[in-house]
């Protein structure tokens, strides 16, 4: 019975858990599209990389190269003027468009080490000049920058990935406290009441209203607001914080989780049937049949 009681709870948690998620990823999403993280990031990545604050620089001419930014044409005079931004750069593509924005009239490629020279940053034109010494022909310099690009690319991506953590936990957190979604109350909910999770390993894992049927079964929800700022309330924040924690995991984890937890139910042991002779009218009768 303990072992039955375990598993209900996990599959309300986990359901409650990998519903949350999926929101919070979707919501995110949006909000990633609607303010072009994504190209912004990149955006702010090459000029930190070609150190171009104020995008008039190499920065500016990689972006108005057509292999970079395709549906541009190239005469944006400034960052805020350019309407259409790329949220991926391929590395090769990148190292071609920094040459060209170096060497106007290809030629011998001994003298491209003049053209880099005339970079005025003294930290871009040292990485430059460094990589163009140890290149043989052009194709390994392009290499190299390339190289170079994926790098830096990669402590962007890092650094993206840490902001988009930090948004999904205020966004899980604003969504706990909209529906008060306290994990401490909803734990204890499903203890003492777990038929009340039983009928969620069925709900399927996506948005469509028999999932919010589901959740809307559990024990969440105001039934009073403002809460009153006292002890449980203390606990009552410690539970929503718990809930929007859970939602860094992201929900194929909670939605697979759910299926193990399902599996281990269905594959317990059976319990024995009661013979139809100690049955009267659907219950088990109180004194056994002599």
């Amino acid at each position: 019975m303990l072992g039955s009681t375990v598993l209900e709870v996990a599959i309300g948690l986990t359901f409650c858990y990998g519903t949350v998620a999926l929101i919070v990823s979707t919501l995110q999403e949006a909000l990633a599209a609607a303010f072009r993280l994504r190209a912004n990031t990149l955006l702010a990545g090459v000029k930190s990389m070609l150190n171009d604050s104020r995008f008039d620089g190499l920065a500016r001419a990689v972006y108005q190269h057509p292999l970079v930014n395709p549906h541009a044409d190239g005469t944006q005079p400034s960052e805020r003027d350019m309407r259409t931004r790329p949220s991926y750069i391929e590395p090769a593509h990148f190292a071609i468009a920094l040459v060209d924005s170096l060497w106007k009239v290809p030629g011998d490629f001994a003298q491209l080490g003049n053209a880099i020279e005339t970079i005025p940053d003294p930290q871009v034109r040292q990485v430059m000049l460094g990589l163009y010494g140890r290149a043989r022909d052009l194709q390994q310099f392009q290499d190299m920058l390339a190289g170079w690009f994926d790098n830096a690319m990669a402590r962007m991506s890092g650094a993206y990935k840490r902001r988009q953590l930090l948004i999904s936990l205020l966004l899980a957190l604003l969504l706990a406290i909209l529906f008060n979604i306290d994990s401490i109350h909803l734990f204890r909910t499903l203890w003492q009441q777990p038929a009340l999770a039983a009928h969620l390993h069925d709900a399927p894992g996506a948005l469509d209203p028999a999932v919010f049927d589901a959740l809307m079964a559990l024990p969440i929800g105001w039934t009073r607001f403002p809460p009153v700022a006292n002890a449980d309330f203390a606990l009552q924040v410690a539970g929503w914080i718990v809930t929007a924690s859970t939602a860094l995991f992201g929900a194929p984890f909670w939605f697979d989780l759910m299926q193990r937890v399902v599996r281990m139910r269905s594959t317990g042991t059976r319990p024995e049937e009661t013979p139809l002779a100690l049955r009267v009218e659907g219950r088990i009768a109180a004194t056994p049949v002599p």
